[in-house]
């Protein structure tokens, strides 16, 4: 995971959460369980969210080039590497 997912899904889990939240709210489901339920499903869906927004930015951004970014799965060692 890149830092940009991460960051995105840090963003993606207050609103997905907030969002499941307040629609269990409207529908007219005041128990708690309801309410840990929506929050619980903002939370697993934050990851998958996040991910995919930072590979449609990153997919769609022209100067963006996988080899510059450290850290990331994306990086493609270059040609004068030492053998391991």
């Amino acid at each position: 995971m890149d830092r940009l997912a991460f960051y995105i899904t840090m963003m993606a889990a207050w609103s997905l959460s907030g969002t499941f939240v307040i629609i269990a709210l409207v529908l007219g489901y005041y128990n708690l369980w309801a309410i840990v339920i929506a929050a619980g499903a903002g939370l697993l869906l934050a990851y998958p969210a996040g991910y995919l927004i930072s590979r449609k930015v990153k997919r769609d951004d022209p100067d963006w080039n996988p080899r510059h970014e450290p850290g990331d799965f994306g990086v493609v060692p270059p040609a004068d590497a030492p053998e391991v």
